[in-house]
């Protein structure tokens, strides 16, 4: 496993668990940052052990965007397309191609570019008390790192809109009611209830897991007809997994299907 400086990891039982490990800016991105969770999520990619990434944040928040103190590498003015298309989106590529669930634990507020973060991942539990804000019209800038996207396909353009426009929190049920929060939680039952649904996961087809996430990311840009044919190709894909073949034969036995993620 690799050392980093701003992340903490751990990995039991199939699951990845990445915590953003800078308490004392909320968590805001830094180049360092940014850098730690590309190589993580290269990790999860490779490592054949991990079958599902939490993702969460030390102390009060999940991730508050970018750190406007943090000086630009080589110094002189921060270049905006620099951080994007070197930093940014990267990372959130690196969480959409994972061909295995992402979990994102939004334990306090999601900000800016940590709105985005917390967006890109597949399934999203908060805690009462979090929140997501699109905070870049606040500072005369344009939702990136994904927003634009993410909030487009869960909550609709007219409320993707006024979202990114306003700037305005949304609250941890506002976001449920929303699409943009799978579940919510109070403080107390975050960490139990996250590590739940991650066991879930941990425990099946990953491969499945993978497949349905490319197609739910193509779907929306695909006709009937081109998103049929895509079935096709996925669906032979996944039944020439072993998970496919020793489910068919559990449920045969009518025994209960251990998954081994192959």
């Amino acid at each position: 496993m690799p050392e980093f400086q701003t992340i903490l990891t751990t990995l039991s039982n199939g699951i990845f668990t990445i915590t953003l490990n800078r308490p004392e800016v909320y968590n805001a991105f830094n180049e360092q940052l940014t850098t730690d969770l590309i190589e993580a999520f290269k990790e999860a990619a490779k490592n054949e052990d991990i079958r599902v990434v939490v993702l969460t944040g030390a102390g009060k928040a999940f991730c508050s965007g970018q750190d406007l103190k943090d000086a630009p590498t080589g110094g002189g003015a921060r270049s905006l397309r620099d951080s994007l298309e070197r930093r940014y989106n990267p990372l959130i590529r690196a969480i959409r191609k994972l061909p295995k669930p992402v979990i994102a634990a939004v334990n306090g507020v999601a900000a800016g570019a940590g709105a985005s973060l917390a967006l890109a991942c597949d399934y999203r539990i908060m805690s009462e008390n979090a929140k997501l804000i699109e905070v870049f019209v606040r500072i005369g800038l344009v939702p990136d790192s994904g927003s634009s996207w993410f909030l487009v396909r869960n909550c609709g353009v007219a409320k993707a809109f006024e979202l990114a426009a306003t700037g305005d929190d949304i609250p941890a049920k506002k976001a449920l009611e929303l699409s943009l929060a799978n579940q919510v939680v109070s403080a107390d039952e975050l960490e139990a209830e996250t590590l739940n649904v991650a066991t879930a996961f941990a425990t099946g087809p990953t491969k499945a897991y993978g497949y349905i996430k490319r197609m739910i990311d193509r779907a929306a840009s695909m006709s009937l007809d081109e998103a049929l044919d895509y079935e096709v190709f996925m669906q032979e894909a996944a039944g020439r997994t072993k998970d496919y073949v020793n489910a068919v034969e559990a449920f045969r036995e009518k025994k209960k299907a251990a998954f081994t993620g192959n």
